[in-house]
């Protein structure tokens, strides 16, 4: 059975469209220029996010979640990519999270991994992936907006439009 693990897998998705979303809005050189007030640019949130995506998820169920070849500081080394480059990093993460649910089924929610040395079930520590997630991706948007002002299109209902979003009928 696989219900709960593929919720949790749309949700990852939907954040992974977000973030998409996001990147898609704004030109190349954008994608190096620091967030406001010198905050992170969408490439060292790329690459955090990444790192952290393919640390936690290389050989998930077997070895402790925080990988010795992971050079966590370094994500946040401010850095110059191409759009390719950042497409390759983003999908890299995505793709090591994706293959390790791949592998799980609900019966593994209860099972028992480590992160940085600390005990965690399944159900836990994809919860707090999630939330990892989110919060970056939120970034991005954030950081993306700012970056095109007027010219942002919204990734979800447009700011003056919540009433054309409103159920109708009887399950309203």
């Amino acid at each position: 059975m696989r219900d709960l693990i593929e919720s949790i897998r749309g949700e990852y998705e939907r954040y992974k469209a977000l973030g998409e979303g996001a990147v898609a809005q704004v030109r190349d050189a954008e994608l190096s220029q620091p967030g406001p007030n010198g905050g992170n640019s969408l490439a060292v949130i790329c690459w955090h996010l990444s790192g952290n995506l393919k640390s936690r998820f290389t050989d998930f169920l077997t070895s402790d979640g925080e990988k010795p070849w992971r050079d966590r500081e370094a994500e946040f080394d401010d850095r110059a990519v191409s759009r390719a480059e950042f497409l390759a990093t983003w999908e890299e993460g995505w793709r090591v999270l994706l293959a390790a649910l791949d592998g799980l089924t609900d019966a593994n929610l209860n099972d028992t991994i480590t992160i940085r040395g600390h005990a965690h079930t399944v159900h836990e520590a994809l919860h707090r992936s999630v939330a990892h997630a989110a919060y970056h991706v939120g970034q991005m948007v954030y950081v993306a907006k700012g970056l095109r002002g007027d010219a942002w299109q919204s990734l979800s209902i447009p700011r003056g439009q919540s009433q054309s979003y409103v159920p109708r009928g009887p399950r309203g």
